[in-house]
């Protein structure tokens, strides 16, 4: 399996994925926003896209499928109760999704929205690190947010349920570009961080599409909301938060209240 990552120049700082077999040729298209540069990029290495799957239903995750599926005749693939633009199949939790050598598997992670899906590509003979498409809920040295018909709750609930237990090595993919401004915030929730410094002095002269693919194991250094029971957290929520309950779903609670409007 081969993943290239290409960064959309859009307001909302897309990523797009394109996930391919080397030895049939077969490609997966995951939340195209542009369809001609999807293509492009099929082309580019010798692949032909035969499915588009999205993560969810926002626009700037499905508003490339009609035009790709013209380009392709691939199938368009969501989470079964979604609604998305072409969507021929829906996909529950837990379901294999398999192409060529691609192996993934889909995890219901509610949340960002109800029908939020992560891929997981599980660690195998051919891939020898797990992977996780994560689209709008974990990012970078953050969590996803729940102003557009999410729930903050929910968004809790995935994070133990279904992204906690997963390894270290996990490579990350996230939907979006949004690391350096994260890692700041991240530094103003947990001062003296000395990753969330180091990794903020790194990134800060590259360019979106040059930015690191991290593992959770390093996203678990930094990631405040990764971290909800250290001291300094806690400490820093207090001031803000003086009546703030003592379990970890009150500081995940808190941290997306500031984020939102940090």
């Amino acid at each position: 399996m081969q993943i290239i990552r290409r960064y959309m120049h859009n307001p909302l700082r897309n990523f797009n994925y394109l996930i391919g077999c080397e030895e049939s040729g077969q490609a997966i298209a995951l939340d195209p926003f542009d369809a001609d540069i999807m293509q492009a990029m099929a082309v580019e290495q010798g692949w032909v896209i035969r499915l588009i799957i999205n993560t969810h239903e926002h626009h700037d995750h499905v508003q490339g499928n009609l035009a790709l599926q013209a380009l392709t005749n691939a199938p368009v693939w969501a989470h079964e109760n979604a609604r998305v633009p072409g969507q021929s199949h829906g996909i529950k939790a837990g379901d294999e999704i398999n192409l060529g050598s691609i192996q993934l598997r889909a995890l219901h992670t509610p949340g960002h929205t109800p029908v939020h899906l992560c891929l997981l590509a599980p660690a195998s003979a051919q891939q020898e690190v797990p992977v996780l498409f994560s689209g709008d809920t974990l990012f970078n040295a953050c969590a996803g947010n729940c102003k557009n018909g999410g729930n903050v709750d929910d968004m809790y609930d995935s994070f133990v349920s279904q992204l906690l237990p997963l390894p270290d090595a996990t490579l990350l993919y996230p939907g979006h570009d949004y690391m350096k401004t994260n890692l700041a915030f991240a530094l103003d929730r947990e001062p003296g961080n000395a990753m969330a410094s180091y990794w903020a002095d790194q990134v800060q002269a590259l360019e979106p599409d040059a930015m690191p693919v991290m593992t959770l194991g390093q996203e678990r250094e930094y990631n405040p909301f990764l971290r909800l029971h250290e001291r300094r957290i806690r400490e820093q929520l207090l001031q803000k938060f003086p009546q703030l309950g003592q379990g970890d779903r009150d500081v995940f609670r808190a941290l997306r209240q500031l984020r939102d409007h940090w």
